[in-house]
């Protein structure tokens, strides 16, 4: 199992658990906010949980803060708000950092990841996706695909992503 698998979540409540416990095949990870104007993205990611989660895909949203406050509310309070608006039934976890200091472990090793221009590191902004697949190449490592925030959930590339990752 890859080291990614192994690294510790926090969960709404303080709660931790291993991401490889969310997402033991495939997963779509999304740093989320709830004043963005990316924030009706939440509607297409709840879709890509209901067609591919019965597949096998996770669809797992870290609620973060760092750009221009977007996401001032409680863990509880987004919960809600994503329940009431989106109709949101996919995990959220506890809201934290994606850049800077005291960044969350699981996006240390997500920003690693390129997007399709070849670009890595800091995440840029709110609903930046990550797809993560099973290790193919048998070296401990997930094949991870990167999209930047304008990549609708229902971006024909994005889609594709997640089909490849998602067991035969």
């Amino acid at each position: 199992m890859s080291a990614l698998r192994e690294i510790e979540v926090v969960m709404p409540g303080g709660e931790t658990r291993r991401f490889g416990e969310l997402a033991p095949g495939a997963a779509l990870v999304v740093n989320v906010a709830s004043k963005c104007g990316f924030t009706p993205q939440y509607a297409g990611l709840e879709e890509l949980h209901r067609e591919f989660g019965p597949q096998g895909l996770a669809v797992i949203g870290m609620p973060c803060n760092q750009f221009l406050k977007q996401e001032p509310g409680t863990d509880g309070e987004i919960a809600e708000f994503c329940s009431v608006n989106y109709g949101v039934t996919f995990p959220l976890l506890a809201k934290g950092k994606v850049n800077g200091r005291r960044v969350e472990p699981l996006y240390r090793e997500l920003r690693r990841a390129k997007d399709p221009g070849g670009s890595a590191g800091v995440v840029r902004w709110n609903f930046e996706k990550f797809v993560v697949g099973r290790d193919p190449a048998g070296d401990g490592r997930p094949s991870i695909v990167r999209f930047r925030s304008v990549v609708e959930p229902d971006d024909p590339a994005l889609r594709a992503a997640i089909e490849a990752v998602l067991p035969a």
